[in-house]
């Protein structure tokens, strides 16, 4: 590991003095990559020589503490300054061994996000609603920028599905445990004798992908366009908007309408049509990891029962880590991290355990 973190530092160093040299600067697309990486390697580096300031004192200490002429306060210093050494170099070893694991290379990505009603009708119209207000508000809190790409209201303000874009440092790295079926227990407001009532919602979260990434081929596509249509079926418009998309060789098939312009309605649709092939391509590759070193938590599986939020208890619990939190309402809100620094930790701690295998 120290040997790593080595050369990690000599790479931080050589990058800094390009970073200095008239050419790079000269060159804007080199100096963003050569940035990048540069803020990528910072925190590892400042934690590196953070232990080195601590190994260093571990040896000064240790070596005043076996010097026969050293009077008796000094030596009692030199304990408190080795016992304080040995205690940081322990934590801080964890930590690099935490920042030294592969980063997922789509961390930084912007996402997109597909909220679905499952089983529940209305009611699990209504929370998909729900989760889309606390998804939105998590954002607002992480300043990152919401697009609504495509949505499919009821009459009663829930969504059947709406699809739509985060786009910020880091979204993928905090909302990829996202995706899976969320389960509501709640009274729903038509019921008149105040039973409780679960319903489903799945989330799909997909890394944003780029054109260049993904190569979709134009004779691939079938496009159609038509009139679209909002809730309970009423025509929003009498021009021919709304696009639906269907990627021929994979059957994917993606509509998006809330576009006057059919020309952004098509952007939108190929967006998304983009992130869902390129999330197959991901799981394609995943599929071929060895179930043992893969991550215990992962991004989810969109079949897969993640979480309950039950009103009645005002309880929130994932079930992936066991985690059980009495404050539904708060996390509602948009107060997510809570949840998600819990199931990233425990992501962690299976890729280190599987990297110890």
């Amino acid at each position: 590991m120290f040997e790593k973190l080595k050369l990690t530092e000599e790479k931080y160093n050589d990058i800094s003095e390009k970073l200095m040299d008239p050419n790079v600067i000269g060159d804007t697309k080199l100096y963003a990559s050569y940035m990048k990486e540069y803020k990528s390697l910072t925190p590892v580096v400042e934690k590196y020589r953070e232990y080195c300031k601590f190994d260093s004192q571990l040896k000064d200490a240790e070596e005043l503490l076996n010097d026969s002429s050293a009077d008796r306060e000094l030596k009692e210093l030199a304990q408190l300054e080795y016992d304080e050494a040995k205690e940081q170099i322990a934590l801080i070893s964890d930590e690099l061994k935490i920042m030294l694991l592969p980063k997922d290379p789509n961390d930084d990505k912007n996402v997109i996000i597909e909220i679905r009603g499952g089983a529940g009708g209305e009611e699990a119209a209504l929370f998909a609603g729900s989760l889309y207000r606390m998804y939105t508000m998590y954002a607002e809190a992480k300043h990152w920028k919401i697009e609504v790409l495509n949505a499919n209201e009821t009459e009663l303000g829930g969504f059947k599905e709406i699809s739509f874009n985060v786009v910020g440092e880091g979204a993928y790295s905090r909302l990829k445990y996202e995706s899976g079926v969320h389960r509501v227990q709640r009274v729903p407001e038509t019921e008149s004798q105040g039973r409780v009532h679960t319903s489903t919602v799945t989330v799909a979260v997909l890394v944003e992908a780029d054109e260049v990434e993904l190569e979709i081929n134009p004779t691939d596509l079938k496009i159609d366009v038509f009139r679209a249509s909002g809730a309970g079926g009423q025509h929003i418009n009498k021009t021919e908007s709304a696009v639906r998309i269907t990627h021929l060789p994979t059957g994917v098939v993606v509509e998006c309408q809330d576009e006057r312009s059919q020309y952004k309605n098509k952007d939108r649709a190929m967006k998304i049509l983009r992130s869902r092939l390129y999330e197959a391509k991901l799981q394609e590759q995943n599929d071929k990891i060895a179930s043992e070193r893969r991550s215990q938590v992962g991004t989810g599986n969109r079949s897969e029962r993640i979480r309950t939020y039950n009103f009645p208890e005002s309880r929130l619990t994932d079930h992936r880590i066991g985690l059980t939190i009495y404050r539904l309402e708060y996390i509602l809100n948009g107060n997510l991290d809570e949840v998600v620094d819990a199931l990233a930790t425990a992501d962690q701690a299976a890729k280190l355990s599987a990297q110890n295998d």
